[in-house]
């Protein structure tokens, strides 16, 4: 792996990471046309994506500071009695925001567990089975789109809207189903506003992102510098892949919530669809494996 492709690998984290597109669809596609994918070994490309998500991770925890230091303080002041909170049991829409968090992680930590082999073998990197998720989830987004009511706020989120959600984030296990695509179309589902469910989705995500990026982290440094799956898999080739993830995905973040205040999904509806078709033809075509 070569300094620039690090430095592309970084950018299509960040920037797909945030995005209802799939940083995995397009993170696979990449690697693959660029031989970085080994199919003896594939946990060592899941475990470079897995910890270049710690990048994102901090854009998120950045981006999302004065929103989590109000979560966790409400919390711990609901928790220890200092106040009387609004919500049941005492606690205010704020600390209940941080139990939500919680509960809506239990799922995919669950089936991350569960689903450990399936996940890091060569099926999901399948590029066949890329494309037809891609195609799938940009339908259930547009009916959400269509059929959602856009009305309900952030603050009105309940445990089984949480639990929705966190259900929803199981299915972006798939590759090509997109973590953010599949939370912020069960919150569209749910009637939530197109901003403050792309807004929970990626609060709900830091649980998961922080276990799995720190989980891979560990399990990437036997590889590191082996060749095994990554090609010349550097200590190098991980910051910079790492960091530049992080402030492209602080920009993603940013621009996408500015977005969806004003704007629909729609547009990542047609660049699923048409991203999932190419690849589709190009398989048929013979111009891409699909393995």
């Amino acid at each position: 792996m070569s300094f620039l492709q690090a430095i592309l690998l970084g950018v299509i984290q960040g920037l797909s990471e945030f995005l209802p597109v799939s940083s995995t669809a397009h993170l696979t596609i990449v690697g693959k046309a660029l031989g970085l994918i080994g199919e003896e070994h594939p946990e060592a490309w899941t475990a470079f994506v897995a910890v270049m998500q710690l990048g994102t991770l901090t854009a998120m925890v950045a981006y999302f500071a004065a929103d989590l230091r109000t979560i966790a303080g409400a919390f711990l002041r609901d928790a220890f009695g200092r106040r009387r909170g609004t919500a049941p049991g005492g606690f205010s829409r704020d600390s209940m925001l941080l139990v939500y968090m919680v509960l809506g992680t239990i799922p995919v930590g669950i089936a991350g567990y569960g689903l450990e082999e399936f996940i890091e073998g060569t099926l999901t990197k399948s590029l066949l089975f890329i494309g037809y998720t891609m195609l799938l989830l940009a339908l259930f987004l547009w009916l959400a789109e269509t059929s959602a009511a856009h009305v309900r706020a952030l603050n009105s989120i309940t445990w089984k809207d949480a639990l929705v959600v966190g259900l929803a984030q199981v299915a972006a296990l798939l590759p090509g189903a997109s973590r953010s695509g599949t939370t912020i179309t069960a919150g569209l589902f749910l009637g939530l506003r197109r901003s403050s469910a792309a807004r929970f989705s990626f609060l709900l995500s830091l649980p998961a992102v922080l276990a799995s990026g720190l989980l891979e982290l560990v399990r990437a440094i036997p590889l590191i510098g082996a060749g095994a799956g990554v090609t010349h898999f550097a200590v190098a080739d991980l910051v910079v892949a790492t960091l530049v993830s992080g402030v492209t995905g602080y920009a993603a973040i940013r621009w996408l919530l500015n977005y969806l205040i004003r704007y629909t999904t729609m547009p990542f509806v047609w660049y699923r669809i048409g991203l999932g078709s190419l690849i589709l033809l190009l398989i048929a075509g013979g111009v891409l494996s699909p393995k």
